[in-house]
């Protein structure tokens, strides 16, 4: 769907930003471009909506070239979201969502009727978020509305630069879920920049590493998790697997650990190892998008496939286990222990919400705290 030939960047004041860059992205993909502050990552997203224009080579979108439209067409139909989010303050969020279909001549029906739909669609009330004002919004609020901002005009594709990166880490972690379960139903060509290698591998389809202007390697998280190409890639990923997710809210079940950290069955083995070492963790809940437990998948299992790369996580994780409800008696879990099992689901109107072992029982019945403050939920690392 996106092409690029080709292309090279140079300012007026010599800087050479971009060298023979040349990529393609399929429709319906989530792609980041991710490398070190000046390497051209930002250079190249803005060229796609012609913001930025290269000095040679094309850029192609379905095969057109976009130096032949109209840059304001152009824009109508590529949704852009920024790290300043930049909701214009005056307008009510109703308005600013409806900036461009309003401009594209939509129908107020039709505009209305679709500001309801996106505000559903990341869990915002319509009647109560969209009167509002942006200074009346949380910052995480109000990147949700740049978001859905970005989509109201159906555009075929989205671009955001670093979307995330000024929020708490608690709205970061949340957001990117939200953006991954977005994806799994709208199925837009995404362009993200990202300067957070965790962030890239949590969401992308395939990430492009950058430096000094040229790509260095551009494909799946797994094979770059497996196969990184020199040196300077892979030191770019151990610097950037540090960040531990935060975790939103508690929940009633004093034996249950809340840190439980989830992975979707079509992921690969690199990256479930990934994902273990980040989280320091020895075992992943194998999970749909709406936290519905398929299995488990252990440490020894991954390493036990790990060296067959077409392996997912659905192919080994364990479908024989005992859950519990959250509400469920000391004496039920105890019962389940004393047959030789290792750590229990925990489950809450059949979602999962954590996670019981041994020593988060003892710890809860001696009255300590299972998780630490400002952390809650289960962690999705989709």
């Amino acid at each position: 769907m996106i092409t690029f030939q080709h292309v090279y960047k140079k300012f007026p004041d010599g800087f050479e930003a971009l060298k023979d860059i040349n990529f393609h992205i399929e429709k319906g993909e989530l792609v980041t471009l991710i490398g070190p502050s000046g390497c051209g990552k930002t250079t190249t997203m803005k060229m796609i909506n012609r913001l930025t224009e290269p000095t040679k080579g094309k850029i192609l979108i379905n095969g057109e070239d976009i130096s032949e439209k109209d840059p304001v067409q152009l824009r109508r139909n590529v949704g852009y979201v920024i790290q300043q989010i930049g909701l214009l303050p005056h307008m009510t969020i109703e308005d600013n969502i409806t900036l461009v279909p309003r401009l594209k001549g939509w129908e107020k029906e039709r505009y209305t009727k679709r500001v309801d739909e996106l505000l559903d669609l990341v869990g915002l009330d319509p009647e109560a978020f969209k009167s509002r004002f942006p200074s009346e919004l949380s910052g995480g609020q109000q990147q949700r509305i740049g978001v859905i901002r970005a989509l109201a005009a159906e555009p075929p594709i989205i671009l955001m630069d670093e979307p995330f990166s000024a929020l708490d880490p608690i709205s970061r972690e949340q957001l990117q879920d939200e953006l991954v379960r977005l994806q799994e139903s709208i199925k837009k060509t995404i362009v993200f920049v990202t300067h957070d290698m965790d962030e890239a591998i949590k969401i992308a389809d395939r990430i492009a590493i950058m430096k000094d202007g040229e790509i260095l390697q551009f494909d799946t998280p797994e094979k770059i998790l497996r196969h990184p190409k020199n040196e300077f890639i892979r030191g770019f990923i151990g610097e950037d697997r540090l960040q531990v997710g935060k975790y939103a809210h508690p929940v009633a079940n004093d034996l249950m650990i809340k840190k439980v950290i989830t992975a979707k069955p079509n992921r690969g083995l690199a990256q479930a190892l990934n994902t273990m070492m980040t989280y320091k963790v020895d075992s992943l809940l194998v999970t749909t998008n709406d936290r519905d437990l398929l299995g488990i998948a252990t440490l020894d299992h991954v390493e036990r496939y790990y060296t067959d790369e077409n392996k997912t996580l659905a192919d080994i994780f364990n479908k024989d286990y005992v859950t519990v409800e959250v509400d469920s008696p000391y004496q039920e879990v105890a019962e389940i222990f004393a047959k030789g099992v290792t750590s229990i689901p925990v489950l809450q109107n059949g979602k999962l919400v954590g996670l019981i072992t041994r020593s988060s029982m003892m710890r809860g019945l001696a009255g300590m705290k299972t998780v630490s403050p400002g952390e809650g939920d289960v962690v999705n690392e989709q």
